[in-house]
């Protein structure tokens, strides 16, 4: 890392002056955007620094410059500017600034103390010491404090990359579309643009859950949003209007993980799973009720994720903790289909993530309890060949690493060329899924918390131009895709873990949930970009609890999760609304041939009706 009078470079996209000591590169970059955008100067990173931090370097990808263009004729609207720092906070409810400074000089003397009692001697008084012995201790904590600093921000800024000059512009776009040319573009560009990402904050609340909100999930027109919670119930919102239209029992006896809306069934089919192991499909009415719910298949497991077919409305995919997947199609008399069972050599492997390729839903990936990313082939799945797998992903120093890595998520691109996965006590890596077996991840992405619970990513933006990550100190962090840089930093939930994030499909906004009971709206509505106060201290905190888990490892993600899940199944009370007859009522079963018989997965067929 390259430093100025003890002081660091600018390591994310938040607004700040470069320093003096810059290299040339970022000098250029800082000079040739003159556009009202004060972008991070490029950390620059020496051989020794990478090394250091045992992080690989990124290889390069053509097509692709940091530099922003000199000479740009028109205002950039979509930059950030250094005049205005945004903070979220709430009148009692947030700590404040100077009290997280308080708290960090304490524990930073509490530290220096502690290596003074380590030392010989340094645990007592004599009346012979003098003052040069004293001012040669402070002057080797001081040394030691660097150098704690020079480590900690030489690993947060190996692998990062200029900020590119943005893509899209306020007043030319605005122009452009008063006089009809390019309008269908205007929304795509809007949405994909930094500076409105950087103007996110908090629009409202959805309250009606009395559970941890586990599931979000907009319907294809945006209309309307699904959300599922540990109080076993599912909500269907009129967001715009932060209004619950209908309420009703899932049917299941456990944490609601899951509620999706199928694609192009006019929002009368949801499909839904659960800790119980259960997939069940919810019959939804044009008049604002719930039929009934039925299982059509049951994992001997927690199931956490489902993957739809972009283009089917009646067929989907759903992984277990058993490490099964199943082909779900309900047309059929019995809809669950076994297609694989994920192992690694003869170990089974549990599945917390699915999702199918948006542009080849043949294919689809799965990850969870070990570090691999595996593809499959739903044509070319042969069990007797490298257990059916297509091929397999995972950063080059995870695949000998002794540490128990999960994958807590996993999603495809817009266009299914990219590959996101999220560690549990690592990091968020990016995939090129047209890359051979074996392959090592394109980009990193760092600075957030992945430990207590069964952590969710996202892209934002309709080219998936950033990722966006919940994290265990309840913060919603976006990166930048190309540079990995953190462009947006925000407060989430009080209960301290960001889960579930839900971009709108066609809007600049998105809806966030974690261990609190409702659901967050949020919007580019601030009026100034961000300055991404507080985020070095929550990121070097994050950091060092990591490191001190590490020490850790082994069974514990498993011990924290079973602790979370077991603390969050307190709410399993009856439904608030009364049970009536439904449409349709039928003892059919729909519970798959493959289906655990080892316990009992509940009421196959619920009625239920809104609260």
């Amino acid at each position: 890392m390259a430093e100025t009078d003890g002081k660091s470079s600018v390591l994310n996209g938040g607004s700040e002056e470069p320093e003096p000591g810059e290299d040339r590169r970022g000098e250029e970059d800082a000079s040739g955007s003159k556009e009202g955008q004060t972008q991070a100067s490029s950390p620059a990173a020496p051989k020794e620094a990478g090394e250091a931090s045992g992080d690989k370097p990124m290889p390069d990808v053509e097509g692709e410059t940091g530099a922003s263009r000199e000479g740009e004729e028109e205002e950039d609207t979509d930059s950030m500017d250094g005049s205005g720092l945004y903070s979220l906070t709430e009148d009692g409810e947030r700590e404040s600034e100077g009290g997280r400074r308080e708290r960090a000089k304490e524990q930073d003397g509490g530290k220096r103390a502690a290596r003074k009692r380590n030392r010989p001697g340094g645990g007592t008084n004599h009346s012979s010491s003098s003052d040069d012995d004293e001012d040669d201790e402070d002057e080797e904590d001081h040394e030691e404090e660097e150098e704690d600093e020079q480590a900690m921000e030489a690993w947060l800024g190996a692998e990062l990359r200029d900020l590119r000059g943005p893509t899209w512009r306020a007043v030319p776009s605005l122009r452009s579309r008063e006089i009809g040319r390019d309008s269908h573009q205007f929304v795509r560009r809007v949405c994909g643009a930094r500076g409105l990402v950087q103007r996110l904050e908090l629009q409202g609340r959805l309250e009606r859950h009395t559970g941890c909100v586990n599931t979000l999930h907009f319907n294809p027109s945006g209309t309307r949003l699904a959300s599922g919670s540990d109080d076993l119930r599912v909500v269907i919102w009129d967001w715009a209007i932060r209004r619950a239209e209908l309420e009703f029992d899932s049917g299941h006896k456990s944490n609601v993980f899951q509620a999706k809306f199928l694609p192009h069934s006019g929002d009368s089919t949801l499909a839904m799973c659960a800790r119980d192991g259960q997939i069940r499909v919810a019959e939804l009415s044009a008049t604002q009720r719930c039929k009934n719910t039925k299982r059509v298949a049951q994992h001997k497991g927690a199931a956490h994720k489902l993957a739809l077919e972009p283009d089917s409305p009646c067929s989907f995919l759903s992984a277990g903790e058993d490490a099964v997947v199943f082909s779900i199609d309900l047309r059929l008399d019995r809809p669950a289909n076994k297609l694989v069972v994920v192992k690694e050599g003869d170990k089974k492997v549990g599945l917390y993530t699915i999702f199918v390729n948006p542009a080849n839903t043949h294919h689809f990936a799965v990850g969870g309890r070990d570090q691999y990313v595996r593809i499959y082939d739903q044509r070319k799945i042969n069990e007797n060949d490298n257990n059916g797998v297509l091929k397999k992903f995972c950063p080059s120093h995870l695949v000998s690493s002794e540490s128990k890595t999960n994958i807590t998520c996993l999603v495809y691109s817009h266009d299914g060329t990219e590959l996101l996965a999220s560690y549990n006590d690592e990091d968020i890596y990016l995939f090129d899924s047209s890359h051979s077996d074996g392959a090592d991840y394109r980009r990193r992405y760092k600075g957030h918390r992945n430990n207590a619970t069964v952590k969710g990513v996202n892209f934002y933006g309709p080219c998936s131009e950033f990722v966006v990550s919940g994290s265990d100190c309840g913060h919603i962090y976006l990166w930048d895709k190309y540079s990995a840089r953190i462009v947006q930093f925000m407060e989430g939930d009080r209960g301290g873990v960001v889960n579930c994030l839900e971009p709108h499909p066609h809007l600049p906004g998105m809806a966030t949930s974690g261990l609190d009971h409702d659901v967050k709206l949020w919007a580019p509505t601030a009026e100034n970009p961000t300055g991404l106060k507080g985020l070095k201290e929550v990121m070097k905190k994050n950091k060092r609890e990591r490191d001190e888990d590490s020490v850790r490892h082994g069974d514990q993600y498993d011990t924290q999760l079973l602790w979370f899940l077991m603390r969050h199944m307190r709410n399993r009370r009856p439904p608030r609304g009364r049970r009536e007859g439904g449409e349709g009522d039928t003892d059919e079963s729909w519970s798959s041939p493959d289906s655990s018989d080892e316990e009992d997965g509940g009421p196959d067929h619920v009625q239920c009706m809104s609260s």
